[in-house]
């Protein structure tokens, strides 16, 4: 054989090896194309992953000390140290259940139920390693940044029964509630549920965190009953100088909450952060004026109050609403919840002890519809999903109010009354005449 023979020969022999490696090509073709349009995996964000840090410590800080300090001035000097038992043993609580299970409930996969809750596939944090990511943060960090709302959340409902209810009662509804109430809401919103594939709008914890809260007390107030003398013995706030310090801790802490739920050190945190501050300082001044006109004084409780009022009312549409907006939100909040806490406990008849509905319920509510309002562009806001108006929005924003209201309603009532069958709810009459600090934690708040 010719020289030129045999490369006309190999040349037969490679053309065939490549016909034949052609179906391998073309079957892998389509995985290859989806390879490419594919996103890059995650990386780490050191600079998200630091501000997210710092919103974890702020959130934490809102409670212990922050709520701590902002309901315990509130109460009378006989039940302050019950108040701040109260937060830190939810704290504790709720600390190793989110572990344990809320977590994986609200965050993990459901499967074919995930429409409704999570699965336990990450129960015990299972797979929550040092490599693990959640976008561009540790998923550790997310986990623990999450855990902090979860903890904020029933801590924030004390406020409407502080003063009566039996500590052991308080530990078993707030185990109870965080599992059926407090994880399946989490999980509708922020964990891929319904209400989240629906596009409702909750950027940091309207329904989630406050209308769940303020339902959850006013149900409870209700259900516990009224204080021994309510209302007719005046019942002030022990130490207004602990109020101030604990409010001004929350707006501090909310930058946190608000801000840090864009979970990325970004222009939406930079906004989020700027319309809290802006809703907050108007609500507060709205509640001052209020006040003010209709007693002649204004007070240092109510302008702190307000300016909690804002706080909350901000919360839903902070990562969707422009200053304008913010200033709208807070006007209109600061009104709302002076008269919720006020006109409308009066007129109910209820005993919401330190307003947790007043505010956190009626700010909630009024924050979250007011998000699908002023979203809008026109407003200065983010817009709404393609194919979503105004109306639409306000009808999804109404749906995330009302299914919160109604769910929560029902099962934090039923909760009440398993525990009350179990332990009884209410302290006896005799330790709530002597109060709370002694006759359950055998200590005084003060040594006077």
């Amino acid at each position: 054989m010719t020289s030129t023979q045999g490369m006309e020969h190999n040349g037969e022999r490679n053309v065939k090896k490549i016909l034949g490696l052609l179906p391998l090509v073309l079957s892998l073709a389509p995985a290859l194309a989806m390879a490419a349009d594919a996103p890059p995996p995650p990386k780490l964000d050191s600079g998200n992953t630091a501000w997210m840090l710092t919103s974890t410590a702020l959130v934490l800080m809102m409670t212990i000390p922050g709520l701590s300090l902002f309901y315990g001035g509130m109460v009378r000097s006989k039940n302050a140290l019950s108040v701040f038992m109260q937060c830190f043993a939810i704290t504790a609580l709720v600390t190793v259940l989110w572990t344990v299970y809320g977590y994986s409930l609200a965050f993990g996969d459901g499967g074919d139920l995930n429409k409704w809750i999570g699965g336990l596939n990450k129960a015990f944090l299972a797979g929550v390693g040092i490599e693990a990511l959640n976008m561009t943060i540790p998923e550790t960090v997310f986990v623990t940044f999450q855990m902090t709302f979860a903890i904020i959340t029933p801590a924030l409902v004390v406020g409407a029964f502080a003063e009566r209810m039996k500590f052991s009662a308080l530990m078993l509804f707030m185990a109870a509630w965080l599992t059926l109430v407090y994880v399946p809401v989490c999980h509708w919103v922020w964990g891929g549920g319904f209400m989240m594939t629906d596009g409702v709008m909750d950027f940091a914890g309207g329904t989630v965190v406050h209308i769940n809260a303020g339902v959850a007390g006013l149900v409870a107030a209700i259900v516990v009953g009224k204080r021994k003398g309510f209302p007719n013995v005046a019942m002030p706030p022990h130490n207004l100088p602990l109020v101030v310090i604990g409010g001004g801790m929350l707006w501090v802490g909310w930058f946190g909450f608000n801000a840090g739920s864009a979970v990325a050190a970004d222009g939406a945190a930079g906004m989020a952060m700027v319309v809290t501050q802006i809703a907050t300082g108007m609500a507060a001044l709205a509640w001052m004026v209020l006040e003010w006109m209709k007693h002649g004084k204004p007070s240092a409780l109510g302008m702190v109050t307000g300016a909690v009022a804002g706080l909350v009312a901000i919360t839903p549409g902070s990562g969707f609403v422009g200053p304008v907006g913010a200033l709208a939100i807070g006007l209109i909040a600061g009104i709302a919840c002076f008269l919720g806490a006020t006109t409308l406990k009066r007129a109910m008849g209820y005993d919401d002890s330190l307003d947790a509905f007043g505010v956190h319920g009626v700010g909630g509510i009024v924050g979250a519809l007011l998000t699908g309002v002023f979203a809008s562009p026109a407003f200065g806001g983010k817009g709404y999903a393609e194919g979503v108006d105004m109306m639409k929005q306000l009808f999804l924003q109404v749906e995330g109010v009302a299914v919160t209201v109604i769910y929560c309603a029902i099962v934090s009532f039923i909760l009440l009354k398993i525990v009350d069958a179990i332990v009884g709810l209410r302290a006896a009459e005799e330790d709530e005449e002597m109060g709370l600090d002694l006759s359950l934690h055998g200590e005084r708040g003060y040594n006077l």
